[in-house]
């Protein structure tokens, strides 16, 4: 069975720093392209950021570039998400996603896993 869990989520102040973890079983997860997702209140899901398998890919929205830090630790079966300089805007539920991986790096699309989500929240 496979499973995403996400933690790390809580409350920050605008200007601080949170890392979330993704911990993933059931499947191969060296051979997975790993993403995180955010949906807030109201509002579509959207992308966060994306990693390919081989951890030597990664692509981010535009909203997070050069605040947000995506990783992977294939040993611990674990993604990671630094999020630094968090803007109320940033309040949302957080899901990590992962499909298997391809030659050619897709990061916004065709996830099969998801996690519960962890909720993140922002206060000004």
């Amino acid at each position: 069975q496979v499973q995403l869990v996400e933690s790390g989520g809580g409350l920050v102040q605008a200007g601080g720093s949170l890392r979330l973890s993704c911990a993933a079983s059931g499947l191969t997860f060296s051979s997975y392209d790993m993403g995180w997702f955010r949906q807030a209140p109201g509002k579509e899901r959207e992308f966060v950021a994306a990693v390919k398998w081989s951890g030597g890919g990664t692509f981010y929205a535009d909203s997070v570039k050069g605040r947000f830090t995506i990783s992977r630790d294939n040993a611990k079966n674990t993604v990671y998400l630094q999020m630094n300089s968090l803007k109320p805007e940033d309040t949302a539920v957080y899901y990590c996603a992962g499909k298997s991986g391809t030659v050619v790096f897709i990061p916004r699309r065709g996830y099969d896993y998801w996690g519960q989500g962890t909720q993140v929240t922002v206060s000004s």
